[in-house]
């Protein structure tokens, strides 16, 4: 990967390098990372290039308090574990989750069976199936560089990262991140259902932590009936978020979905 000859005059990169796979190992990873903070406006100038470079920029945030901005600087990320997005069908996964998810079972659980359907209200056990997408009001990529932005104004310890991939989904499993690993092992199918938002809601990936994942949204869902669904599709994929969330349940998670053009996940 020589990102600097890609995007010559387009971005003056920052020092950085190629992220290799421990000192032991040494082999190279598909993932540039900048040895200091993201340069503001790189993420937007690189995103518009992507069509001629094909690097995908991430803001990449550390594991909370680790000097050796794990997991990407410290090459934990598994590219070679990892299956290809397009052969799975994201309704067929997130139907999966969810059933695991909303699963009643005594005997795996903390919670009593009318604790656990009481946490997936209206839907119970019983899997809705994908929301109908909505018609971006806006570009996503415009609103991905300027969440970007926003996010690095807010003092985010963030670097910038480049993969060669097509999209940010995509970006997820190439270059290995295992973040949801705890929820799912195979990036892929986390890829996979991303692809399908990207394609539903306008979703971008505009930053990835050691465990957490930010997306861009520029066609959220508009009212509290579009939303549960939704609602149900982020709990199938990231259950963490509202059983370890602030929400009671899934139909006042949704509420907080209504307009949000920020969708954020966190895996325990």
């Amino acid at each position: 990967m020589h990102p600097e000859s890609l995007l010559s005059g387009v971005v003056e990169l920052p020092p950085g390098r190629v992220v290799t796979a421990g000192e032991e190992e040494g082999w190279a990873l598909p993932l540039w990372l900048s040895d200091g903070p993201a340069p503001h406006g790189a993420w937007g100038r690189i995103r518009v290039a992507h069509a001629r470079t094909g690097l995908w920029p991430l803001l990449l945030e550390p594991l909370g308090g680790e000097r050796d901005f794990r997991p990407w600087a410290s090459g934990e990320l598994y590219p070679g574990g990892v299956t290809r997005p397009a052969g799975h069908d994201p309704a067929a996964v997130l139907a999966e989750w969810w059933e695991g998810c909303a699963a009643v079972d005594e005997e795996d659980a903390p919670l009593s069976a009318e604790e656990r359907l009481a946490v997936t209200a209206p839907y119970g056990a019983v899997w809705p199936g994908l929301a109908p997408g909505r018609s971006p009001a806006e570009d996503p990529d415009a609103l991905a560089a300027e969440h970007a932005e926003v996010f690095l104004s807010f003092g985010a310890e963030a670097r910038l990262g480049l993969v060669g991939a097509g999209s940010g989904a995509e970006a997820l499993a190439v270059v290995g991140w295992s973040g949801p690993a705890n929820h799912e092992n195979d990036t892929a199918r986390i890829a996979a259902v991303v692809t399908d938002w990207e394609r539903r809601f306008g979703a971008r990936v505009f930053a990835v932590g050691f465990d957490t994942l930010r997306l861009s949204v520029a066609a959220p869902p508009a009212t509290p009936e579009e939303a549960l669904p939704v609602a149900a599709e982020h709990f199938a994929f990231c259950p963490d978020n509202v059983r370890q969330g602030s929400v009671k349940d899934l139909a006042e998670y949704a509420e907080h979905l209504v307009g949000a053009d920020v969708w954020t996940f966190w895996w325990d």
